[in-house]
């Protein structure tokens, strides 16, 4: 009898997981909640024809596995695109990555050169031992500058003061990135692919994308999953999961059970899974969960006569005295995305938290203050915007603040007595995970399952989609085309 495994949710992680285990044909049952969509936060949603991206998703990793996942889910139709983006400050625009000399001149001499001083004031004096954000990364930029270009717009997308973001998730997001990394790279670009590792990869200049969004991506894994015998139940949400002897029992938010299963892998967010395990989670571990928070943000969708306003893929909005975090050009994406070339799509993100003001504004009110704010930003005239429309994503960022660790590390030590148990991806790890770091943690979960091995730990995966183990990498340990993984 093949192993039969439950995966609970149909995004990067849980749809990677399905797809290999279905090549090495396994028993698999997917149960995603949503009655239509697939890939999570990197699923693709249409509106009148139009596509957008939840957040803005690159396909670009260090990682070769992951690399050679999606071009065997998609070989034909993952776009080659050049990365433009920029950043909003003092009603003036930054090419990001930093260009030396254009932040010299819209800064100005006296402005760039206090922030020169404060940089090497930071190199000389540096805050020992780190514990926040605005510590963290004021060491690697000095305090000037993590005032101009990282202070606003991380408190819009966490909605509490950087003093209070642990310096983990600088750690984690930015690692390798500093004024001096920063000049260097725009200076002396590592190029070809030979140098891909080498590429701080908040610094790339370029990524693969599919046609029609990241959905795409997942829409066919699930044609090529079903095709290995992969069940994929939409619309069907996990309230309970039961280990009895050694399988595991799964009940439906739909009345159904199923049982029978060696593996369940969940990317469900971490908070909601710990209740429904049974037997229950000691109390200290549940009680840990109910303290993990996450963020919560919006997508306010305007569709325009194309004016050919600006052409970025993104721009980050580091002005206070506006709400939009980030501002999505879809067509500058992927120009499949807007369905008539004289249109044009972009997307206005407004971070924050499920249930307070903006959240629950209705579409009307949230669609006539996006189109205030890109007005007010001077990207396009009012009269260009003719429809919009607003996605609401929950969850989509689990929170670094001070006590998140502790919380972790008490579920992780309790989940050792769950045998079979894996958690995997961005909620279901409460880690700030990209897409391919999420992927990662589903091809060492698929690998441990077929070796009937526990070879690999899944949450010494890095951000950089790599798992490292004496010093190595299994980013060439194949495990695309194998059934049995190479043990690094």
């Amino acid at each position: 009898m093949p192993k039969k495994v439950a995966i609970i949710g149909a995004g990067p992680a849980g749809l990677t997981a399905a797809y290999l285990l279905g090549k090495a044909q396994l028993d698999i049952i997917v149960f995603e909640k949503d009655p239509t969509y697939v890939g999570g936060i990197s699923r693709t949603e249409s509106y009148k024809g139009y596509h957008f991206d939840i957040g803005g998703h690159r396909f670009f990793s260090k990682s070769k596995e992951v690399e050679d996942f999606w071009t065997e889910i998609l070989p034909d139709d993952l776009l080659e695109r050049p990365r433009s983006s920029r950043i909003f400050y003092n009603k003036k625009f930054f090419t990001y990555p930093l260009s030396p000399f254009e932040a010299l001149f819209n800064l100005g001499i006296l402005e760039s050169f206090l922030c020169v001083l404060s940089y090497f004031y930071s190199k000389l004096f540096p805050v020992s031992n780190p514990k926040n954000f605005e510590d963290w990364v004021t060491n690697h930029f000095g305090k000037r500058l993590f005032t101009i270009f990282f202070k606003t717009y991380t408190e819009k997308v966490w909605g509490i003061p950087c003093n209070q973001i642990s310096a983990d998730w600088a750690a984690q997001r930015i690692k390798g990135l500093s004024l001096s990394s920063a000049i260097w790279n725009a200076v002396f670009k590592p190029k070809g692919k030979n140098n891909k590792g080498k590429i701080i990869k908040t610094l790339i200049d370029s990524f693969r994308y599919p046609k029609f969004g990241p959905g795409m991506m997942w829409e066919e894994c699930v044609v090529k999953s079903k095709a290995l015998g992969v069940q994929i139940l939409m619309n069907t949400g996990v309230s309970k999961i039961e280990k009895i002897n050694e399988h595991w029992k799964v009940y439906t938010s739909n009345s159904a059970v199923y049982e029978g299963f060696d593996y369940v892998l969940s990317s469900a967010p971490m908070r909601e899974l710990i209740p429904t395990v049974v037997p229950a989670f000691p109390n200290v571990a549940l009680i840990a969960a109910t303290q993990l928070k996450y963020r919560d943000f919006l997508t306010v969708v305007l569709i325009c006569n194309d004016d050919d306003a600006f052409t970025d893929n993104w721009i980050y909005i580091h002005e206070p005295n506006v709400k939009v975090g980030r501002i999505q050009n879809f067509k500058s994406w992927s120009p499949y995305m807007v369905p008539d070339p004289k249109m044009a799509c972009y997307g206005l993100e407004y971070f924050c938290f499920e249930g307070d003001g903006l959240w629950v504004s209705t579409d009307d009110v949230l669609i006539k203050l996006a189109t205030k704010e890109i007005v007010q930003i001077g990207l396009i005239k009012p009269e260009s915007i003719l429809d919009g429309y607003v996605v609401r994503q929950p969850k989509a960022y689990p929170v670094y603040d001070y006590e998140y660790k502790n919380h972790l590390n008490i579920i992780r030590e309790a989940l050792k007595e769950y045998k079979g148990l894996y958690l995997l991806g961005r909620n279901g790890m409460h880690k700030y995970n990209n897409q391919d770091h999420s992927m990662m943690t589903a091809m060492l979960a698929s690998k441990n399952i077929i070796a009937n091995n526990e070879f690999y730990d899944l949450w010494e995966v890095n951000e950089d989609a790599e798992y490292h183990e004496k010093g190595e990498s299994t980013s060439n340990s194949g495990i695309i085309g194998r059934a049995i993984p190479n043990k690094v």
